[in-house]
């Protein structure tokens, strides 16, 4: 189990722009916030990253990438953020290793929980929360206040 003050552990994911985003490609440049969730087109998902798609300036303003990641294929991803206009980048986690590195893999529905992860430029986890419930979601507000409190 991940505790606060870890290293975060390292991932190496397909972007739907195309490219393997690795979280190490961060480390001393951007602080970031790991947004874990179940799956694409389903009504809390597609509220949660509506949200991140308006209010990307304000994770920005605290030096703050924001990384939505599913067990959803790339192709899932990219057909999810061309539907909802989305202007930030999704994660696919196909074979669920950063799920599994992170600890939150649902096993009756073989997704991930959906949790967050804030993760300081020096690599090292400042704060986290898994959700209790799939259809539970922190919001943006709630985020980015733990981001002002935690980073920066």
């Amino acid at each position: 189990m991940l505790k606060i003050g870890d290293v975060a552990p390292e991932f190496e994911l397909d972007s739907t722009d195309g490219t393997k985003v690795k979280l190490s490609d961060f480390r001393g440049k951007k602080n970031v916030l790991l947004s874990f969730y179940p799956l694409d087109f389903t009504p809390v998902c597609t509220a949660q990253n509506c949200s991140y798609s308006q209010d990307l300036s304000g994770f920005e303003q605290y030096d703050t990438v924001v990384l939505p990641i599913s067990a959803d294929s790339k192709f899932a991803h990219a057909a999810f953020r061309e539907k909802y206009a989305m202007t930030h980048h999704l994660l696919s986690d196909l074979h669920r290793s950063a799920i599994k590195s992170y600890d939150v893999l649902f096993e009756p529905l073989n997704v991930s929980k959906r949790a967050y992860f804030l993760i300081g430029k020096d690599g090292l986890l400042k704060w986290m929360h898994i959700e209790n419930e799939l259809k539970d979601s922190r919001t943006n507000e709630e985020l980015l206040n733990a981001v002002k409190s935690h980073v920066n």
